[in-house]
């Protein structure tokens, strides 16, 4: 039996952050960043039979064309993703009672629903972006042990040479999406491309405000790196822990975000919620 400080649990039983319960979720599973974004993807769904909340993780798990599916928001960040996807695994695979694995793990479908800012002329904002790849400005990955197979590293490697990458940051480390996901949602020909995970919104994505950023030419330098035909398309801040850790507890993990901005043009979507309501309605289809 695991420690009560390994997996904790609350009182009636739930997993500690999530709060939820082992029959509350379905294993087609839609992450949002936003928790207010759960209700607007809750209104395309029918028979709801979870509503729960605690701190910024909402979910709702209800059916969209006589399939369930779980909605659930993360928050902001790879650190917020370490608790989701652990959490998540465990509800499906640990005996929360003794904390023994089970003997048979369930493999679960993640698809990331979010937003982002887009890195090239030809991701206009408003676009559409599938993550074959993410790669982690963050860290969190080194966190963990055995990631070495999972590693798309001849990208990451070179990303690091053509970067100048220094040695106080972070090795960034690249996934590749699951490839019956990415196979799954060929036919909505969405913008494909790599996606950059970064562990923070201003300087780690080359915002000046009152600081200076460690490369001030680093967006213009992402957007002009290619590697074996394959270019970045855009910034946010979960993928690349969700495909890591996807990869190693044996989930299949996808992304799909809506480019709200363009960092090279300044272009911004400010009311990009039908957007997104198109985009959550595609994903249903698919899923």
């Amino acid at each position: 039996m695991q420690k009560k400080t390994e997996l904790i649990t609350n009182k009636d039983g739930s997993i500690f952050h999530l709060n939820l319960l082992p029959g509350d979720i379905s294993e087609k599973i839609v992450i949002v960043g936003d928790p207010g974004r759960v209700d607007m993807l809750a209104s395309l769904m029918q028979d709801i039979r979870v509503r729960k909340e605690n701190r910024e993780f909402h979910t709702v798990t209800g059916s969209f064309e006589n399939t369930e599916i779980t909605v659930i928001s993360s928050g902001i960040g790879t650190d917020n993703i370490d608790i989701l996807v652990n959490e998540l695994d465990a509800l499906v695979n640990i005996d929360l009672n003794t904390g023994i694995s089970k003997e048979e793990p369930v493999s679960l479908t993640f698809v990331r629903l979010g937003t982002s800012g887009g890195l090239r002329m030809d991701i206009p904002a408003g676009s559409y972006v599938l993550t074959e790849t993410a790669i982690g400005f963050d860290g969190l990955l080194h966190f963990y042990e055995g990631y070495d197979w999972i590693l798309d590293t001849g990208l990451s490697d070179a990303l690091v040479e053509y970067l100048e990458w220094p040695d106080t940051l972070a090795y960034p480390y690249a996934v590749n999406a699951n490839k019956e996901l990415i196979e799954l949602f060929q036919k909505e020909n969405f913008k494909k491309g790599i996606t950059i995970s970064t562990p923070g919104f201003y300087a780690p994505q080359g915002r000046r405000l009152r600081l200076e950023t460690f490369d001030n030419e680093i967006n213009n330098k992402l957007a002009e790196f290619s590697y074996m035909g394959r270019t970045i398309s855009n910034y946010e801040m979960e993928s690349s822990a969700i495909y890591g850790l996807s990869a190693l507890l044996g989930h299949k993990a996808l992304t799909i975000c809506l480019v709200i901005g363009n960092r090279v043009t300044g272009e911004f979507v400010q009311d990009y919620k039908p957007l997104m309501s198109d985009l959550a309605l595609k994903v249903f289809n698919i899923i």
